[in-house]
């Protein structure tokens, strides 16, 4: 066992891609693989969407390991030490759904099993879990893509119980997206918009069009080391309130740790800027007269 310090660069991207059908998934995962690593050939898709990886093979010359059912955790476990195996650098998983609901995965297996269902969730939530953890611990960036449906709740309006819109909700087992890095949801017009963003990089953005673009940005933020002990220099040498709120936003891994350096130095600024306000309105005063 060895303590170090913490590092961005330390830690592979884990990025969900949620889309009803036809909204672009594998498209927009390729794109943003593309931005990762640079070079088509570093990039796998482990496909169970009936071959539409190579419906995109005119992009370039990345490979593609095909599944079929039984679509069992222990499946895309094999599946992704097969892609480590062979050196590439983004695994496109397309798509988990299959492991959660499809032929052969978790929902099946438990609807097939004899006795209480309680304790048949306790044999299969293990199998599930080691398949997240597989993602969550391999050393190759991770794109997941997942099968979505627009999800609704009820409203009151006007004395009426009335269905209204709250995003998409991807199929896969609930909490999910709390195991990711970050998350994209896809609309049927292609555009994304992020439903969780620990990067500060597409948090407040509106609906965009994914493009390799996209995958460099989320490169460079992996590939920026930055200790705890370098913001807080950056803090320090903050001169203003906008700039402390951007550097807030950039480093969403740090702002727990380091929340009582930025509320002091946000508490310093303010202070400086009523003091040099009552300075020029003193001068101000006295010219006057």
């Amino acid at each position: 066992m060895q303590l170090r310090q913490s590092k961005r660069s330390a830690a592979k991207i884990k990025i969900g891609l949620q889309a009803p059908s036809g909204a672009g998934k594998t498209y927009s995962a390729l794109l943003i693989a593309k931005g990762l690593c640079g070079s088509w050939n570093k990039i796998a898709v482990i496909d169970t969407e009936n071959k539409s990886a190579d419906l995109y093979s005119h992009l370039g010359a990345y490979n593609v390991l095909p599944l079929s059912p039984p679509y069992s955790p222990e499946t895309y476990i094999e599946a992704i030490n097969t892609c480590e195996n062979e050196g590439m650098q983004v695994i496109i998983i397309d798509s988990i759904s299959h492991e959660w609901e499809g032929t052969g995965g978790i929902l099946e297996v438990h609807s097939n099993m004899l006795g209480n269902s309680f304790t048949n969730w306790s044999k299969l939530t293990p199998r599930h879990n080691e398949f997240i953890q597989k993602i969550l611990q391999s050393n190759c960036h991770i794109i997941a893509t997942m099968r979505a449906k627009q999800d609704y709740v009820l409203s009151e309006k006007n004395g009426k119980q009335v269905p209204e819109k709250v995003g998409l909700k991807g199929i896969t087992r609930e909490g999910m997206d709390y195991e990711l890095t970050l998350v994209f949801e896809i609309n049927i017009n292609h555009q994304a918009k992020s439903s969780k963003d620990r990067t500060g990089l597409f948090d407040k953005m509106p609906e965009f069009s994914i493009t390799e673009k996209t995958g460099e940005r989320i490169l460079k933020w992996c590939s920026q080391s930055h200790t705890i002990e370098d913001v807080k220099v950056k803090i320090e040498g903050v001169t203003n309130l906008n700039e402390l709120g951007m550097l807030f936003n950039t480093y969403p891994e740090y702002q727990n740790t380091l929340l009582t350096e930025f509320q002091n130095k946000k508490a310093s600024l303010k202070n400086n800027l009523i003091t040099s306000n009552i300075h020029e309105n003193g001068s101000s005063t006295s010219n006057t007269r």
